[in-house]
């Protein structure tokens, strides 16, 4: 077993999502749950299949995040790997519509930070192992943080009072 470590493409502004799924038809049903989600944003998404033909699935609103998440998908290379792109959204406003999609597996990540993935690959294929997200902590916070991040949250519109 070899492993190596897969740099995640991340334009400025882009969210991305990466996750495990099982069946052909995940690009199409991936597709309505982001086009019917957020008025505005734009995606593009990939699949890796994993038996047939063994292709990149692709589907998506925007051409350079459907290109991006193509690329994305083929350089894992992972088998029934998922990745989405998207901007003028973000993942809280729709992980749960894709976590309920029948076939997804799994969601590995879903972030706007630097991403690293840890690839594994054998003689039969690859499968991501771990993902790194963004950068290791720095402290703990104090109550000062606590009214920061209680104040942010109320600012952008996601708790009120």
């Amino acid at each position: 077993m070899e492993f190596r470590v897969y740099k995640v493409p991340m334009p400025e502004k882009t969210n991305v999502i990466v996750g495990q799924t099982h069946f052909i038809k995940t690009a199409e049903d991936l597709y309505e749950i982001l086009a019917g989600s957020v008025p505005g944003m734009k995606f593009g998404l990939a699949f890796c299949e994993a038996s047939g033909p063994c292709l990149v699935r692709s589907e998506g609103n925007d051409v350079e995040l459907k290109k991006l998440a193509a690329q994305s998908a083929f350089d894992i290379g992972a088998g029934h790997t998922f990745i989405i792109y998207i901007k003028h959204g973000y993942p809280i406003n729709v992980l749960n519509a894709i976590k309920n999609c029948q076939e997804v597996a799994t969601v590995f990540c879903a972030t706007a930070n630097p991403l690293q993935l840890l690839i594994a690959e054998t003689e039969q294929g690859r499968g991501i192992a771990a993902v790194i997200d963004g950068f290791a902590p720095k402290r703990v916070e104090t109550e000062e943080d606590v009214k920061e991040r209680r104040q942010f949250l109320r600012r952008i519109g996601y708790k009120s009072g």
